[in-house]
């Protein structure tokens, strides 16, 4: 059975190394030159099963105007003429309640915990490195209001089993030490113990040799101009140099992308790409850097550490597809590391990047079947994509193969959209 993979990011990596793993013959088609050059890049480096749960919650419309008067604020909306922007915003906005709230985050975390558990499975097989590390997430409060706040989420984690430890100043600085050089800056922390970190890009990359190893045909350089449809099915691929490129079944995996190639074809999702940044730094003090990730609750910035390095990412930008990063579009980002670790790493080394998260109006991936029998979805994972990567790339194979899925798929297809 031929399967063609649009999408060479980690989740269309792991979906074509899951594939192949089964007997699957696997072509993947990618625009760039290379896998992981777009969201899969730079991203914060968290694999956060602990902190899986959607944007649209209770209380985020109110949150969100206050952080629009931030100086430093976690969150831009350009007021552009975009209805597609609008009717995105909207449909979020509808989701953030109760009821909501707690469908949308059972559904997210079924895939988590999943991908959590099969990852170690992946890593054992293929040997391959990541600069990961296993030493949790530290939620960092700066306020005692934040700490009092964080009881809602203790509660969610304790109904979901996600292990998680309440610390005041001195046990955040335990499990960081590098936070006593500026202690008196925040109040305590919520830590995630099962969280692990890694570089998305090289794990993409390092899989990706395994692939080709198995024998997965990677056309990179080709962008997709459609997908074809003949009698009820899709028919192939057509890219731009290579033309049609076809196979017997098909798994849409580009992203923010994806609704660029699916629309035509009548299968309309409400993937809206939002925009974050990251700037990546050399650490120059051991002592003085960050262990594992710690996430700053004020400004949304997650402070993640890679080996030899530190990422440090955050913001959300509602602006459409622009890949812009201007002279100051990492202030934040730089602001926070520099505060919490003022000795760790080079800030003046620092290199930036941006890129473009699949975000659902709801925050649960699109997965699995479409209207049509032989395309198969693995997209709208937002901000969590690298956390969701090897248990939905697995489910979908699975899907694709005609084999059941290890994990229920009910309410992660695009079916849950339709009126």
């Amino acid at each position: 059975m031929k399967i063609v993979v649009m999408g060479a990011g980690v989740i269309g990596i792991t979906t074509a190394y899951y594939l192949a793993k089964q007997g699957a013959e696997v072509v993947v088609i990618d625009r760039q030159m290379g896998p992981g050059q777009e969201t899969s890049y730079a991203n914060a480096g968290q694999l956060s099963y602990g902190m899986t749960s959607p944007w649209a919650a209770p209380g985020i419309p109110v949150k969100a105007v206050k952080w629009m008067f931030m100086k430093r604020r976690p969150l831009f909306i350009w007021p552009l003429i975009s209805p597609v922007m609008w009717k995105w915003c909207a449909q979020m906005l509808r989701n953030c309640n109760e009821e909501s709230y707690r469908v949308n985050k059972g559904r997210m975390v079924r895939v988590s915990s999943y991908s959590r558990d099969v990852m170690p499975d992946l890593i054992a097989e293929t040997g391959i490195e990541y600069d990961g590390r296993q030493q949790g997430t530290l939620q960092l409060f700066r306020t005692a209001k934040q700490l009092k706040a964080s009881k809602a989420d203790q509660d969610i984690l304790a109904e979901y089993g996600s292990p998680y430890e309440v610390l005041d100043r001195d046990g955040c600085i335990a499990v960081e030490p590098a936070l006593a050089e500026v202690r008196s800056k925040f109040v305590g922390g919520l830590r995630l113990t099962a969280d692990r970190t890694g570089d998305c890009r090289m794990f993409t990359i390092a899989l990706t040799e395994k692939c080709i190893g198995m024998g997965v045909e990677f056309q990179c350089g080709q962008s997709i101009r459609s997908i074809a449809v003949e009698n009820g099915k899709i028919a192939g691929v057509d890219t731009e140099i290579a033309g049609r490129i076809s196979g017997d079944a098909y798994v849409c995996a580009m992203g923010s992308y994806a609704t660029g190639v699916l629309n035509p074809i009548g299968i309309k999702l409400p993937v809206y790409p939002v925009k974050g940044y990251s700037v990546t730094l050399p650490v120059t003090n051991d002592a003085c850097a960050p262990q594992s990730t710690i996430m700053d609750e004020t400004h949304k910035v997650a402070i993640t550490r890679l080996g030899d390095r530190i990422r440090v990412a955050g913001q959300a930008e509602i602006a459409g597809y622009s890949n812009r990063l201007g002279p100051h579009a990492t202030n934040t980002v730089k602001h926070v590391i520099g505060d919490l670790f003022p000795k760790g790493g080079d800030i003046s080394r620092a290199e930036g990047w941006t890129g473009l998260r699949p975000m659902t109006p709801d925050g649960t991936p699109v997965l699995g079947p479409t209207r049509y029998e032989n395309l198969f979805l693995n997209t709208g994972h937002g901000t969590l994509g690298w956390t969701m990567a090897c248990g939905s790339g697995r489910a979908v194979a699975d899907t694709v193969l005609g084999r059941t899925p290890e994990i229920s798929l009910e309410g992660l297809t695009a079916a849950r959209y339709q009126k």
